[in-house]
């Protein structure tokens, strides 16, 4: 199960890894604690004097919170904010980061009672402070932290379901494909109220998420709020949750491809895809549909990697942070895979991060045409840094920029052909209300400029002929309208297949 939508989107080095881990072995080996070899190697995390008056603030309510605290993880603490302090994407005062620490000890010791303990007070004032900076900014526990791994990977254990904080309940952003969450009917904009019969309201992202978690096979029972005036309850057995990164079919003379995350397998299902879609059409495929709808995203290299086998030269996206290592630019290398035949990319607001690298990389270099609704604007990158002994820090440390200059967060991807559903009226109704963009969540960073996508079209998508419909399945008539197009060649002649299929 995915924490948010933001958590799909991450950096980490196995050097840093392999940095904890020779701490650790130098710690046994020398009869010192880990901390102590940390600050031995770094040296102990010094600050300018009115920083180290903050700090000095927060040690005097972390003695009184827990009066039994050592050194040790107050150096942990330390080690933790300079690497905030430092790294962050932007700068933040010193005074609200201590502020934040300082209110998530006392706030978890009030809920906690006699179960309270060091560990447990260095980690919710983590928690707080972090949170506080950003949606998709948190700490991470050992467990968590292994989690991340099994979800990059895509393969975990869960629901299958892919969730936010609002309004102090937990709601889903979307079910994954083909999982518990999906088949039990759950939906997206669901609120979720009550896990197994304990109340959602006052408890963190993290620990409704860990409290939904359990072994395979096992049942839990959520309680939804699908509208104002209706709850119902749904029993889930929870499952190793096994997220295919691609499916593909043929429509007529044209190759589909949905991709649902980007995972370690991405690109490489991808080209096994393109292969087979060849392979069975051979000189007679005209056109390639990319699905990126309700994608949440993944892996910054898998993104890269789908966006440049489409491109023969061109930047695909930059990545500017404060510090020098987050500041770089992603590159084509010559070679497209199909050979300029004509693409459309589908978005919705559901499309994220990733997904969003790679409409926006296609579309500045006049590679695709991007079809449907403005994507969800999640635009930071989160970097996972490892804690010394155990634990990580989630922390956003740079933004996105599209090949225009755009930053990607908060402002998101506009389509070249923006798809209104039908009766709506303006090309705002177009975006599905129960699904949040990154602009809603509480605390989202803004974007810094955003330049105005030119020469966009509307249509309503139901305009679209009906194109390769099964008997009794649902009508997609975004994906009619990219068949459509394709077969069309020409916004012109789009438009004329759209308004004879109308009557007007």
């Amino acid at each position: 199960m995915q924490s948010n939508l933001t958590g799909l989107i991450y950096h980490f080095t196995k050097i840093g890894t392999l940095f904890v881990c020779l701490l650790v072995l130098s710690g046994c080996l020398s009869n010192r604690t880990p901390t102590e070899v940390l600050q031995e190697f770094l040296g102990k995390a010094t600050f300018p004097p009115h920083v180290e008056a903050e700090l000095a603030r927060f040690e005097q309510v972390y003695y009184n919170v827990a009066p039994n605290a050592d050194e040790e993880k107050l150096d942990y603490f330390r080690f933790a904010f300079k690497r905030i302090r430092s790294h962050y994407v932007r700068k933040i005062g010193e005074r609200q980061l201590i502020d934040n620490a300082i209110t998530g000890m006392k706030e978890f010791k009030e809920k906690s009672n006699a179960k309270f303990t060091i560990k447990m007070a260095t980690e919710s004032a983590l928690r707080k402070m972090l949170a506080s900076l950003d949606p998709h900014s948190g700490f991470m526990d050992a467990e968590e932290f292994r989690d991340s791994f099994s979800q990059t990977k895509g393969e975990f254990g869960g629901l299958g379901i892919q969730v936010t904080m609002q309004d102090s309940l937990i709601k889903v952003i979307a079910p994954i494909e083909d999982t518990p969450a999906s088949r039990a009917g759950i939906q997206a904009g669901d609120f979720i109220t009550h896990i197994d019969g304990i109340p959602v309201l006052g408890k963190t992202l993290s620990e409704a998420v860990r409290i939904m978690r359990g072994a395979p096979g096992t049942s839990i029972l959520l309680r939804i709020r699908r509208d104002e005036s209706s709850e119902l309850d749904f029993r889930i057995v929870r499952a190793v949750i096994k997220v295919k990164a691609i499916r593909w079919k043929i429509n007529g003379a044209v190759g589909y491809i949905r991709i649902i995350r980007f995972s370690e397998k991405t690109q490489r299902e991808l080209r096994k895809a393109l292969i087979r879609i060849k392979a069975e059409l051979g000189p007679g495929l005209t056109g390639i549909v990319i699905d990126l709808r309700n994608n949440p995203g993944g892996l910054l290299d898998q993104s890269v990697q789908v966006a440049d086998d489409f491109l023969d030269s061109g930047e695909i996206v930059s990545i500017r942070g404060r510090t020098p290592s987050n500041i770089r630019s992603y590159t084509a290398k010559k070679g497209d895979v199909v050979r300029g035949i004509p693409i459309v990319v589908l978005i919705n607001n559901g499309s994220a991060s990733a997904s969003e690298i790679v409409a926006s990389a296609l579309q500045f270099h006049g590679r695709a045409t991007i079809m449907g609704s403005t994507s969800f604007g999640k635009g930071s990158v989160q970097t996972i840094m490892p804690m010394p002994v155990e634990g990580a820090l989630r922390l956003t440390t740079s933004l996105y920029y599209a090949p225009s200059g755009n930053t990607i967060q908060a402002t998101g991807v506009t389509p070249d052909i923006v798809l209104l559903k039908a009766n709506k009226r303006n090309q705002n109704e177009s975006i599905n209300p129960n699904i949040p963009r990154e602009v809603d969540l509480p605390g989202a960073i803004k974007g810094l400029e955003s330049l105005p996508i030119e020469g966009n079209i509307t249509f309503f998508e139901t305009q679209c002929p009906v194109i390769g419909e099964e008997k009794g399945e649902e009508k997609d008539f975004a994906l009619m309208c990219a068949l459509t197009y394709l077969k069309s060649g020409s916004i012109a002649q789009f438009r004329a297949a759209l308004n004879e299929n109308s009557g007007t």
